[in-house]
């Protein structure tokens, strides 16, 4: 049987993106031909031994308006002139492009990957009027959309209140981690005698609690939190972290690769999640690296929001902490390493938790649409 040729698009430079990278993998295994196609940045990775082809574009402009334009434009123009059978757009920031190019493909599906409540993001919170184009595009190309999925049952039910449409849900679940090198915590620069706090991933970004978790380790001892990851407050954290000297005690190492990073994972104690809930966007947000935590074994300590409390709550595998002041999360993180009982009660629920919560069953719902 020949292969459906699929062009999945994304503005992102496609090193750290997992939720992408798992739908890539579970096309190609069902013999598609994928091509995912997103942007090179400075410091971008290397793309080694990918299992589909990859298309990255170099940008005259980094960001704002002029690089989604400009983007949107270099993609139209890609999926224009390449053949396929399925567009998949990824995001809203992807989908005017995918939206056209549709218009000159024949027998060609769009499917819709939403990632998050764009419109919703704090980026856009004080920017209305940046914020009106996007759901005017949203308006205009959603419903035109063949199929669509996102990452969670409560954004599905909110695009449902508002365009009628129907959303499939496919959580971005982490599988359980393969292929990992295992290093050491003295391979890694960690100390031994220390309990370690990880928070991790490719959005650290204001509002996700951050700046508090930093002034919290001012009460904590016998304890380092790490930072593994990028986002747009990083350098501010690291000027938060050198006023207030906590060099000893906060640690950044920065984006690595997917099998590299959970290696910090696996070797931490209690990993966290803390976004605010300051816009409809963070306050429905399922984030990736809760179930890497799980997947890795270690409890977790997140904010009071309504997706991950479902989690922590239907498993018992870690604390919800009711505010971001300091003083209240170091409170939190004490009582989780006092408590040994019930550190190691949750310890043992992340094994149950793991079992269940596998992007293989979240693949159930892939093989619905793509099948």
């Amino acid at each position: 049987m020949s292969k459906k040729r699929i062009i999945v698009s994304v503005t992102n430079d496609l090193c750290t993106d997992n939720r992408v990278r798992k739908v890539c993998e579970f096309l190609t295994a069902h013999n598609f031909e994928v091509t995912l196609v997103g942007r090179k940045l400075k410091g971008s990775l290397a793309l080694d031994n990918l299992p589909y082809k990859t298309k990255r574009f170099n940008m005259l402009f980094k960001k704002g308006a002029s690089f989604y334009a400009f983007y949107n434009l270099r993609l139209f123009f890609y999926l224009l002139f390449h053949k396929a059978d399925v567009l998949l757009s990824n995001d809203l920031d992807t989908l005017l492009a995918n939206h056209w190019a549709k218009k000159f493909k024949s027998n060609c599906k769009l499917i819709y990957d939403s990632h998050e409540y764009f419109v919703g993001v704090p980026e856009l919170t004080n920017k209305p009027r940046i914020q009106k184009i996007w759901r005017r595009i949203e308006k205009k190309c959603l419903p035109k959309t063949d199929q669509r999925y996102t990452v969670n049952e409560s954004i599905a039910t909110l695009y449902k209140s508002e365009y009628g449409l129907d959303f499939e849900v496919v959580r971005n679940i982490s599988d359980a981690p393969k292929n990992i090198q295992t290093k050491s915590r003295s391979e890694l620069g960690l100390p031994t005698d220390k309990k370690i706090i990880i928070y991790q991933g490719a959005g650290i970004n204001i509002d996700r609690g951050a700046e508090e978790l930093i002034d919290a380790m001012n009460y904590v001892e016998n304890a380092i939190l790490i930072f593994v990851g990028s986002g747009d407050v990083i350098e501010l954290l690291k000027t938060q972290v050198q006023k207030n000297k906590l060099q000893e005690k906060v640690l950044f190492f920065g984006k690595k690769p997917y099998t590299e990073l959970l290696n910090y994972t696996t070797v931490s104690d209690l990993g966290v999640s803390l976004d605010k809930n300051t816009n409809i966007n963070y306050k429905f947000s399922l984030p990736n690296k809760i179930f890497d935590y799980l997947h890795c074994g270690i409890p977790i300590l997140i904010s009071d929001l309504p997706e991950i409390r479902k989690i922590v709550d239907g498993y018992q595998v870690g604390v919800i902490t009711p505010s971001h002041d300091p003083n209240e999360l170091a409170y939190q993180i004490k009582q989780v390493f006092a408590n040994t009982q019930l550190y190691n009660q949750f310890k043992a629920n992340t094994q149950e938790a793991s079992r269940e919560l596998t992007w293989k069953n979240e693949c159930k719902v892939l093989e619905k649409i793509y099948l």
